[in-house]
This record gives C-alpha cells, sequence and structure tokens, in this order.
C-alpha cells in the first residue's frame, strides 16, 4: 500500500507566537485622569488618616519656605548689616549682638530642620498605612472577582498573567499612594510657596528664575508621552514572563524529559529581550530628561547670578534677599530633577491600574438571575433538551443532544476524544452556557438558578483532581464548616482510603503539598472521592475519575461504587468501559451527538459504535471479520 505526502500533511512552525495570543494589547489611548479618580476612589475609607498625612505635608512645606528667609536675615542683620533692614515680626526676639544673633539664628534653623523630619515621617507612616489598607482592600477585590469570573475568562489567559494582576500590578499602585504621589503633591505644593515667597521677595529675580519654565514644560510633555507608553510595555512584557515561567516551571518534568531545556530558554530569551528593550526606552527617555532639567536650572541660577549681582552692586537689592533667590532657585528645581524618578512610578502604576481595572470590568456573562428559583436538596430529573453548544461561534462541539437521567439512575455517557463528553458537565454545571436548547433540573431551567446554589448539588471527581496546599482533612472539607470530623472519616471509610491516610504520621493532618505533589494520582483521585462524598451531594458526576488509577485502586474504588452512588443520581464519563457496565443507561456520543443509548447488554447486541469501543478496548476479534479469514482457509 502505497502512502505519501500531501500539502495538508505539512505542520507548520511558528517560531514567534501571534502578539495577541501572548499579551493583551494596550489602549489605544492613555486615560491617565479617569485612572487616578479611580484609585483615589481605594483611599476614601481612609480619608482620616489622608487628611492627616496632607496636614502635616502642608506643614513641612511651609516650613521648607522658611530657611531661606532665616539665610537672608543673617546675612542683612549680622553678616553683610544694612543700613535700614526691612522689618519683620521676630525683631524684638533677636539680640543686637553679631554672634548672638547667628546663634539663635542657627538654632531656629535647627529647630525647623527638626520639625520637618518629625512631620515627615509622621506623614509617611500616615500614607504608608492607608496605602497598605487601600490596596489590601484592592487585593480582596481583583480575588472576589476572579472567583466570579467565567471559567471562559481563564480559558482565554495565563494563568501567570492573572497572577500578575493581584501582585506585580496591586504593589505598582502601592508605590504610586505611598510614595510616588505624596511627594508629587509635596513638591508641587512647595513650589507653588516658593514662587508666592519669591514674589514677595523680588518680582523682577522670581521673572529670571520662571523665565526657563516654558521650555521644561515642552520638554516634560514630551517625556510624558514617550514614558508612558515605555512603562505600559514594560507591565505587559512582565506579565508574559510571568506567564511564561508559570506555565513552564508547572511542566518542568515534560521540559526535562524531552531535553526541551534549550528550546525553552530560547523562548525565554525572546520574551526576555522584549522586557529589556522596553526598559531601555524608558532608561533612555530618563537619561536625557534629568540632565536637561539640570540644564535649565543651571541656566536659570546663571541669570539670577548675572541680574542679581547687578542689582545688589546698585544697591537695589540687599545680599540676604540675592542669597535667599539662591536657595529658593535651587530647592525649585530640584523636584523638577526628581521628576523623572517619580514620573516612574505614576507611570508604572497607571500602566498596572489599566490592567487591573481591565479586569474587574470584565463582565461575566454567568450569574445569579434577578430573581433566582429554589430546588429542594433531593435527587431530580436532569434534562438535556435539544441543547447545541459551540467554544467559539459556529464550531459546535454538541449538536441537538437531548436526554433525560431520572433521579436516583446512574447514566453513563462514553465516546472518542472529542466527542462532547466533558462538555456536558462543564454545561450542567453552567461553567458555559449553551447556544441553543435547554438544561433542566427537576424540570427548572438552569439558568433560572443561582450558579452557586446549583453547584451545591453536584459533587464532582475529576480525572486529575487538584489538591492544595494544606492537610489532608483540609482538601476534604475545602473550608465547608458544616462538615463534621464524623462526616470526614466516614467518606474516607467509604472510598477505603483508611488505611492509606492511618499509615501518614499525621494522619488527617499531614501536610499536602502544591497539587499533592509526593501522592500518586490514584491517592489523589481517592482524596477527591472522599471530598465529593463528604459534602453529601444529590447528585454525583465521575470525569474519567477511574483512568488514572491502577487496576487494585480502581477495584477499591468499584467495590465501593454502590454504597457512594446509593440514593444518589450520578453522570459517569469514563474510557474504561469496565467501570460502566452496571449502568443503569449509557449514551454513546459521536461528532458531538447523541448516537446510541441503551443498556451494556443492549449496546452489544446492537453492534454499533459503544460495540466496536467495547472491541477495540478488551481486543476482542470481529465475528464476521474472523468467519470471513476462516472461509478463506
Amino acid at each position: 500500500m502505497s502512502w505519501r505526502r500531501d500539502e495538508h500533511d505539512r505542520i507548520p512552525r511558528v517560531k514567534n507566537p501571534p502578539a495577541n495570543l501572548m499579551e493583551e494589547e494596550a489602549p489605544s489611548r492613555f486615560y491617565d485622569a479617569r485612572l487616578m479618580r479611580r484609585l483615589l476612589t481605594y483611599m476614601r475609607p481612609y480619608w482620616g488618616k489622608v487628611l492627616g498625612a496632607g496636614l502635616l505635608l502642608s506643614l513641612s512645606s511651609l516650613l521648607q519656605i522658611v530657611g531661606p528667609l532665616l539665610s537672608r536675615l543673617a546675612v542683612d542683620r549680622y553678616m553683610a548689616p544694612v543700613a535700614a533692614p526691612v522689618p519683620t515680626t521676630i525683631d524684638g526676639w533677636l539680640p543686637a549682638d553679631r554672634w548672638s544673633g547667628i546663634a539663635a539664628v542657627s538654632a531656629a534653623y535647627l529647630a525647623i530642620l527638626v520639625l520637618i523630619a518629625l512631620f515627615d515621617v509622621a506623614q509617611s507612616y500616615l500614607m504608608q498605612w492607608a496605602g497598605q489598607l487601600a490596596m489590601s482592600d484592592l487585593r480582596r477585590q481583583i480575588m472576589e472577582r476572579l472567583q466570579r469570573l467565567d471559567i471562559e475568562y481563564f480559558d482565554r489567559n495565563p494563568v501567570g498573567r492573572v497572577v500578575t494582576r493581584a501582585t506585580s500590578d496591586v504593589d505598582a499602585l502601592n508605590d504610586l499612594f505611598t510614595s510616588g504621589l505624596v511627594s508629587i503633591v509635596s513638591d508641587l505644593l512647595m513650589m507653588g510657596i516658593m514662587v508666592i515667597a519669591m514674589l514677595r521677595l523680588s518680582p523682577e529675580l522670581t521673572a529670571a528664575v520662571l523665565v526657563v519654565m516654558p521650555s521644561m514644560l515642552f520638554a516634560t510633555m514630551r517625556f510624558r508621552r514617550i514614558a508612558a507608553a515605555a512603562h505600559r510595555q514594560i507591565r505587559i512584557t512582565v506579565s508574559r514572563i510571568n506567564a511564561y515561567l508559570q506555565e513552564h516551571i508547572s511542566g518542568m518534568t515534560v521540559v526535562q524529559l524531552f531535553n526541551h531545556e534549550t528550546a525553552s530558554v530560547r523562548q525565554f530569551d525572546r520574551i526576555n529581550e522584549d522586557n529589556t528593550q522596553a526598559y531601555k526606552r524608558a532608561i533612555i527617555a530618563h537619561s536625557w530628561f534629568n540632565p536637561l532639567v539640570e540644564y535649565h536650572g543651571m541656566l536659570a541660577v546663571a541669570g539670577l547670578l548675572a541680574y542679581g549681582g547687578l542689582q545688589t552692586r546698585r544697591g537695589a537689592l540687599t545680599l540676604g534677599v540675592l542669597v535667599a533667590f539662591f536657595q529658593y532657585a535651587l530647592r525649585f528645581f530640584r523636584p523638577m530633577q526628581e521628576l523623572s524618578d517619580k514620573y516612574n512610578e505614576v507611570q508604572s502604576a497607571l500602566a498596572a491600574s489599566d490592567n487591573i481595572f481591565a479586569l474587574l470590568d470584565t463582565p461575566t456573562g454567568i450569574g445569579a438571575p434577578a430573581a433566582p428559583r429554589t430546588l429542594p436538596r433531593t435527587p431530580a430529573a436532569l434534562e438535556f433538551d435539544r441543547v447545541w453548544f459551540a467554544y467559539k461561534s459556529d464550531e459546535w462541539v454538541l449538536r441537538d443532544v437531548s436526554f433525560t437521567i431520572n433521579p436516583g439512575e446512574m447514566v453513563a455517557v462514553v465516546g472518542h476524544t472529542g466527542a462532547g463528553k466533558t462538555t456536558l458537565v462543564n454545561l450542567l454545571l453552567r461553567f458555559y452556557d449553551i447556544q441553543r436548547g435547554c438544561i433542566r433540573i427537576g424540570g427548572v431551567d438552569i439558568r433560572d438558578l443561582d450558579p452557586i446554589d446549583l453547584r451545591r448539588r453536584f459533587g464532582v471527581v475529576l480525572q486529575d483532581p487538584h489538591l492544595f496546599t494544606g492537610t489532608i482533612s483540609d482538601n476534604i472539607r475545602l473550608g465547608t464548616e458544616w462538615i463534621t470530623d464524623e462526616q470526614v472519616l466516614d467518606s474516607v471509610e467509604r472510598v477505603n482510603l483508611r488505611d492509606f491516610i492511618d499509615s501518614l504520621p499525621r494522619g488527617f493532618a499531614e501536610p499536602v503539598r502544591e497539587r499533592g505533589h509526593g501522592l500518586s494520582m490514584g491517592q489523589k483521585q481517592l482524596i477527591g472521592f472522599a471530598r465529593a462524598l463528604a459534602h453529601d451531594p444529590p447528585c454525583l458526576i465521575l470525569d474519567e475519575a477511574t483512568s488514572s488509577v491502577d487496576t487494585d485502586t480502581e477495584l477499591h474504588v468499584r467495590a465501593a461504587m454502590s454504597a457512594i452512588l446509593e440514593g444518589r443520581t450520578a453522570v459517569v464519563i469514563a474510557h474504561r468501559l469496565s467501570t460502566i457496565e452496571r449502568a443503569s443507561r449509557i449514551l454513546v456520543m459521536h461528532k458531538g451527538r447523541l448516537r446510541e443509548e441503551g443498556t451494556h447488554r443492549e449496546l452489544l447486541a446492537h453492534r454499533g459504535i459503544y460495540w466496536n469501543l467495547h472491541r477495540l478496548q478488551y481486543g476482542e476479534p470481529d465475528p464476521v471479520e474472523s468467519e470471513a479469514a476462516a472461509s478463506q482457509v
């Protein structure tokens, strides 16, 4: 028999996956004002602490202005006294002696510096406290939102990207609230007060200082646009790195087993290079902005020196006023020199907030109806009525599927891989909504039920049960407080897990590592059985629950099956046909359609799809083919 490859057999190799598969698109516009207003709402519950920090900040800014005025006083009265010094409100408190006066002014200056330090410490503590409380609220909101999102959201978004939202993105916001925002407000307030103080001393010298501001504002706006784009790209690449690391660390066994280390590192290098280039663009923007601010500041000081020196020589200006102006000028441009670092924090935080709010604003397609109906917690009929479903539009996974499972009945679902077996369970638990038809429980459309109440009716054992970090007992209870120790013990005994738990050093208190590492697949699956039984659901779903256990463990589970399913409606999805031979009915799915239905014996006698599955699994020869072969001998 000849066989050849054609064009359809060629498998394309994609070195770089499309960007939309790896990262979210950045918005076309940057709504910083909108984002900032929304971010500030998280500080609203802690307005008392923020108000206290703002008051301390204002006092600190006011005291920053006093220092140059004291320098002017010391110069004009004691170091280079003028004939008629400008009177001040503290004239009566100043000694006439030069050295005593300088000592008094110095002591006042030192006291001001101590007060500024105390106010800064107090306001920093209050803002850090308020910021941490606000970020704790935000993390809680993200976690609550994640638990309400549809399963489809997690199908589209890598785990690493989702984790980034609740960790590094929230940390970026914390930096904004606790340091960046406060510093910017403090600097702006201090600059405003400085301008007022300088105008009162000399409007002409103030104009000499501010003449460079138009050019500075233009450079700042240019820097803002470049930095905004760079920091948004940084957040995206960090998210991609986290997603890649999470996926490959979780699959490290496969990576090493198939010698995928070199290729994996190359793929990571490409993602890491994107992150490096994003940081490079931000660094370049900061590198030219800082010297530019320094240049404008020195240009203003040079103009101040030239004009002020001339005015002082003419007697139109005292030396003390000029000294004070030099101090003001240096302090005025210092916040602008630090603006790049603060703007870095602000841009990083706003880019992170855009990602966080995109998560929080993700609509939930599956939610509780306005007036949900309730059902008694007893076995009820499960009905699929002409159900059509597609994960993607027009790519139907289920086509016109109809069947009914009576209360207390055990029904098995079999079929080839991709036939739609697990999809039936996902729709029954309403992880997805159907496009056509109706699914009913006890005659009630499941879309009229609260999804939480709906899922409480089911105990589910999956092919790969997920165990959480904690203890054996914690993983059986899963936080359900009404489950007693007796119920946990009973569920363990009914799935023949008691001997294994008794063999553990700490028994039910034995620690379980992430995803149950250290436990065999059979042990994890029996814990999954005990978990489902401890919650005492009226309906039980077994989705390939015995496919990964050894023969001995399967025999233990099958021996307890009658007790496990007693009084419950059960749906069993299985590849191992030995586990479903005693089912009340067997549903045979093929290419999204229900093709056969009946008992084990009826389906074998029908000699259809089920009969063929049974023959292939057990290696039984086809009687028709055997007779044909015998006739040719």
